[in-house]
């Protein structure tokens, strides 16, 4: 069994490391900076990735795949894009290994150099626009809305698991539009459905915004993201969709045929989410005990677990179960009936506790002979005896009252640790005290700055939904036009 769990409020970046490692999420790799997703841990990212691809779908998306290796001619035709990502990538120089002539193990063999020098995938925008310049001629090629699920490696030390590794898992969408106003409708389009997803499905609130230019995605003209807050009063940024303007058209010469028989550049956007959220997920509702997983995630939103003595009595409590179970996989749950008898009922509970199954079932000879069975919800670690009469439309009310009560827990704890301040005496008081701080700042990335060097507190986005309320900049006070939402961040 999993050892004892740091608390939150004693050591939280250590509390984090040591749930994500027990609980079977991942673990780091020999590689140094990569880590390996364990079977749970992927069953998690596979459920998200399947309700995000179908949401892509809806929205007239399909999927493609691009090269992982990107000539390093391609990273240079953007300048905006190189500069924010030349000290992140991997360079593969050589193709081939040979085995020293001194017998110490293999060696770069030197006359393998290749030609043209190729980038490991830090982003794919580069790579897909020299593709799309084939595939767009006229106005009836678009628009291109293609999206790719893959790896990608930003070369990052100082990692933690699902965070910061220097190789992670995402997707991609990369579109190509006639006109300025449909890629910014594309762009805000995504972003409403990261939004939907992580309030939906994570039961994660975030707030929608737009990045200061301090904070936008290179070569992009403006970046959308959501971003949410976490237990220890860091923000986490879940989220980004980028109206790329038509920088990487013109990069890469990518045009089409207009409806008045011109000829013009074609309007861009890309947007993305990766594994990151595994930790938004673990960071938003877990507890000192183990993962809190909200139902719509949950590789097993049900486990039954028999407590009984002696072959025969286990028999019949598990053909009991068993019909339950079968009930419940019949409505659309995912189901474990945990039927293993090297391992004790005690053993299991505290298990699956760990791992955030959202609903546990027990039943022992006592429940069998009075027609009852335990029910023990995760999130609040309350049991209540129930009758076995009707325990499946039970189960599923408590589902979604789980579902619910965890996205209203953590947006009352958001609404708690969100600050509104007017002076920088304030301003400091909020941020030591952790959540979002709304602040007006002058729109100077000079302000900016200082700002983020003074207090390491950035600008994590101007919300779209802001009042508009103008006033002072709470460190220069020169006028501003709204309030801004700084925190400091992961």
């Amino acid at each position: 069994m999993a050892s004892k769990l740091t608390s939150r409020e004693s050591d939280y970046s250590k509390w984090y490391n040591e749930l994500v490692v027990q609980a079977d999420l991942a673990q780091h790799s020999d590689v140094k900076g990569c880590m390996v997703i364990k079977p749970y841990g992927f069953a998690i990212w596979e459920r998200m990735k399947d309700v995000l691809d179908q949401k892509f779908k809806d929205t007239g998306h399909v999927n493609a795949y691009f090269p992982l290796f990107i000539p390093k001619s391609y990273l240079s035709k953007e300048a905006d894009h190189v500069e924010g990502f030349a000290k992140e990538c991997a360079v593969v120089t050589h193709y081939r290994l040979k085995n020293a002539e001194d017998g110490s193990g293999v060696v770069v063999d030197p006359d393998a150099k290749l030609e043209e020098e190729l980038i490991v995938r830090p982003t794919s925008e580069t790579i897909i626009w020299n593709t799309y310049k084939g595939w767009i001629q006229s106005y009836r090629d678009l628009p291109l809305l293609v999206n790719q699920w893959a790896n990608v490696v930003r070369w990052e030390m100082r990692t933690r698991l699902f965070l910061r590794t220097a190789e992670f898992l995402w997707q991609e969408g990369h579109t190509a539009h006639e006109t300025s106003d449909q890629a910014v409708e594309e762009a805000r389009k995504m972003l409403d459905v990261y939004a939907d997803f992580a309030e939906g499905w994570m039961a994660m609130p975030v707030l929608k915004g737009i990045k200061s230019a301090n904070e936008r995605f290179a070569g992009a003209v403006d970046t959308y993201c959501i971003e949410a807050m976490m237990q220890d009063g860091k923000a986490l940024q879940a989220g980004t969709s980028h109206f790329l303007g038509q920088n990487f058209a013109k990069a890469f010469d990518v045009k089409f045929a207009t409806r008045d028989g011109g000829q013009e550049l074609v309007w861009a956007t890309s947007w993305g989410v990766s594994t990151r959220l595994m930790g938004a997920l673990v960071m938003t509702h877990s507890d000192d005990s183990g993962l809190v997983l909200p139902p719509k995630l949950a590789p097993i939103e049900v486990v039954l677990v028999p407590i009984y003595k002696g072959e025969e009595q286990m028999a019949e409590i598990v053909a009991a179960l068993q019909s339950v179970a079968d009930a419940l996989k019949a409505s659309g749950i995912r189901v474990k009936l945990d039927d293993d008898d090297s391992k004790r009922s005690g053993w299991k509970f505290a298990e699956y506790e760990l791992k955030g199954v959202p609903v546990r079932l027990a039943m022992g000879p006592r429940d069998l002979a009075g027609g009852t069975i335990e029910v023990a919800r995760r999130d609040t670690r309350t049991k209540e005896i129930v009758p076995m009469e009707g325990v499946q439309s039970h189960v599923k009310g408590l589902l979604e009252e789980i579902q619910t009560s965890l996205f209203d827990r953590a947006e009352e704890r958001r609404t708690a640790t969100t600050a509104r301040v007017d002076t920088w005496e304030e301003f400091l008081a909020a941020l030591d005290a952790g959540g979002f701080v709304e602040a007006h700042w002058d729109g100077t990335s000079e302000t900016e700055d200082l700002i983020k060097k003074e207090t390491k507190a950035t600008i994590r986005c101007i919300p779209l939904d802001g009042d508009g309320e103008s006033g002072k900049c709470i460190k220069t006070g020169a006028e501003s036009a709204q309030r801004v939402v700084f925190a400091r961040a992961y």
